[in-house]
């Protein structure tokens, strides 16, 4: 029988959304619930297991981590791309990797509760109406009319950018390869990186991480802000920089951000972000459905039986 673990499960979700007995005992299944940062903590923990399955990026597995663990040969990850795999050094250990597909909808959805959030103060609002019973502390900001910056116009980004035309406000978008054709297709104009940090009222990210998209939000990016506008980023945490960001935000420079994705997750408990009165933070919630959950750990479960009879599906290369 394989040995199969279940990386990070922090809502302990991944028992009741799938049905993990469907390989007829040919599979042992343990859940992890905890994260582990150490790899040599890891290497310790999966040494038995001849099967990983990831929740994305929780846990990366890179040439390091992969080297200490020679029992390993079939890795999976819900996503059909995860930057946090080295996929060339787990071929050359002898590992497959597969993937699975994943809805995309759940993203540009918490976007917009994280703008709305802001816009309206709802986090604030709610939290002194528990705490102490004060009627109506701020005034809030209406979306008509305002402007939308959208960095990356992609599958995640254009439906934000819908959304957005829905508030009645204007969109502006940029991203290195964007095209004004394209982006007029959909109704969007698409302007310089410059133009659309100094003029827009809320920004949002939807660009993959990778070494090229590494810092795209840069410190200058960030000073050419407004200081009555928005920084909003449920991407990846290391697209903007971190440091500049924090600075912005505790000197006012902007008015505030709202955050799913952060450098180092989870998110340390001494870290600035938690202490900032002008952020909306949640903890990486933006693919975080049922939906998701259910389709990733069924395919997951495809991609063993495939791999069990010696053909492996949804396989990632080089």
């Amino acid at each position: 029988m394989f040995k199969a673990a279940i990386l990070d499960d922090y809502q302990n979700a991944a028992p009741g959304l799938a049905d993990w007995d469907q390989l007829g005992g040919q599979v042992e299944f343990t859940f992890f619930n905890d994260h582990l940062e150490n790899e040599d903590e890891i290497a310790d923990r999966l040494r038995e297991f001849e099967i990983v399955l990831m929740n994305r990026e929780r846990t990366p597995f890179l040439k390091s981590q992969l080297d200490k663990l020679p029992n390993l040969k079939l890795l999976l990850t819900s996503g059909a791309r995860n930057f946090s795999i080295d996929v060339a050094a787990a071929q050359a250990n002898g590992v497959i990797v597969c993937g699975t597909d994943m809805v995309s909808y759940p993203t540009p959805e918490l976007t917009w509760g994280l703008i709305l959030s802001l816009a309206r103060n709802i986090h604030h609002e709610d939290r002194l109406l528990r705490e102490g019973g004060f009627w109506q502390t701020t005034v809030g900001l209406g979306l008509q009319g305002r402007v939308l910056g959208v960095v990356g116009l992609g599958r995640l980004g254009m439906p934000v950018a819908k959304i957005g035309q829905a508030f009645g406000m204007e969109i502006i978008a940029w991203s290195p390869n964007l095209t004004k054709e394209r982006a007029g297709e959909v109704g969007v104009k698409s302007v310089p990186k410059e133009e659309l940090f100094s003029a827009a009222d809320f920004i949002t990210l939807h660009m993959p991480l990778s070494d090229r998209s590494r810092g795209i939000v840069g410190a200058d990016d960030i000073a050419l802000m407004k200081p009555t506008s928005y920084l909003i980023n449920t991407s990846r945490g290391p697209l903007v920089d971190e440091a500049a960001l924090i600075f912005a935000l505790k000197s006012s420079k902007i008015a505030g951000a709202g955050l799913d994705v952060f450098d180092v997750e989870p998110l340390p408990l001494d870290h600035a972000f938690r202490g900032l009165e002008n952020t909306v933070l949640t903890p990486h919630l933006g693919y975080v459905v049922e939906d998701n959950y259910r389709a990733s750990f069924a395919q997951m479960i495809e991609n063993i039986e495939a791999w069990i009879k010696g053909s492996p599906s949804r396989e990632m290369l080089i």
